[in-house]
Formats: C-alpha cells, structure tokens, sequence
C-alpha cells in the first residue's frame, strides 16, 4: 500500500480503539462501530458496496452493514489494519492512492471532529498536495449537486470548479478543509466563504453536497 493510504489507514484504526465503538461521528445516525463497518464493507464486499451510490443496492447495503457492525469491534480493527484482501479493487497500489488517501483522511477527521474540543491536525504541505490532486480532479463529481456556483481556492491561489452557475460562491481554505467541505462535511470545516450572502447561507446549509 502507498505511503499516505497506509499512513492515513492506520491512525483511522488506531482513533477508532482509541474513541471506542460507541463514540459519535460527523456521520450523522452512525457511531464508530458504524463507520468502521462502512469501511469493511466497502473493502470486503463489493457485491454490497454499490449500494453507496446506487439507492436500488441500498437495502442490501445496510443488511450488510449490520451484520458487519454486529462483529466485535476488535475484530472490525483487525480488518481494517490489515488491508483490503487480494480479490478487492483496493489492493492495487493506484487505486488504493487514489481512493483511500481521501477516504481514511475524510474519516478520521469524522471521529475527531465529533468531539467537543477537537484541535486541528497540522498536515505537511507534500500531503496537502497530494489532497489537492485529488480535489481538482473530483471537485466537479463532489460538487455537481451544489446550489449555487462554487470556486475552491487555495491560501496560495490556485483554484478549480466544484460547479458551474450563478451567484458564485468562492471557499477558501487548505485543501484538508476544502475536501472536508465539499464531501458534505461544511459546519466542521475551517473555510472562508465569499460571495452573495444568501448564495453563501444555502452554500453552507445544503445536504447535497459530496458523494
């Protein structure tokens, strides 16, 4: 696995053991033992995992899920630390780049953020750039459902489009919030938002945003 895949893995399971499998998350209806079965099962079971993005696969999705969240949670850990198996997309070194970066980045900062007295991470820029990468390049697939139009930029100016449209808004921020942001994740993210101040208030409240 990559560096920053197999970085990002490990401190999500090691954050889970530490939090505890009933800990709150910024996924909302789901607790650590929750998102560590989404993990799994996203890995493990792709005949399951569609149905995160396609409603008709949905009830077999949560079917699954439970059965995954019902294991014991130290269990759960040991899964996830060890990796995706061999027949998963997920062990091929690129996607597990490309996929898993994002995804053990976005949901460790869901156990974290959940908590009341959450502090920043303080994240090298190399990191930060790899993020972006992967920003520009599903910004428009994250952002297709925005209400408004929406600009990301970097404290560095650099941009790119997460949608097309009037007014526009344009977030402001490192791309760890960015991405944060524009995966629905808008109240814990640390952004500055400008623009026309009813764009910005739908912006900021909407539910459509992310995958």
């Amino acid at each position: 696995m990559s560096t920053f895949a197999r970085r990002e893995r490990l401190l999500f399971a090691d954050l889970l053991e530490t939090a505890g499998p009933d800990a709150p998350t910024l996924c909302e209806g789901w607790l650590t033992r929750d998102l560590a079965a989404h993990v799994v099962v996203r890995e493990r079971r792709p005949d399951a995992a569609g149905g995160i993005l396609i409603k008709q696969l949905a009830s077999r999705l949560d079917r699954v899920m439970a059965e995954f969240a019902a294991k014991p949670y130290e269990e759960l850990l040991q899964l996830i630390r060890s990796g995706p198996p061999r027949f998963s997309p997920f062990s091929l070194k690129q996607v597990d780049e490309l996929s898993n970066t994002v995804e053990f980045y976005v949901h460790t900062e869901d156990i974290r953020r959940a908590e009341p007295n959450w502090t920043p991470r303080e994240l090298d820029p190399v990191f930060e750039d790899a993020l972006w990468s992967r920003l520009d390049r599903s910004a428009r697939m994250m952002g297709r459902n925005a209400p408004t139009g929406l600009v990301l930029r970097r404290p560095d100016g650099q941009t790119t489009v997460a949608h097309r449209g009037t007014p526009v808004v344009t977030a402001t921020g490192q791309p760890s919030e960015l991405l944060l942001f524009t995966t629905g994740r808008q109240k814990a993210a640390t952004v500055a938002l400008t623009g026309d101040e009813e764009a910005i208030t739908t912006l900021h409240t909407t539910t459509q945003l992310g995958l």
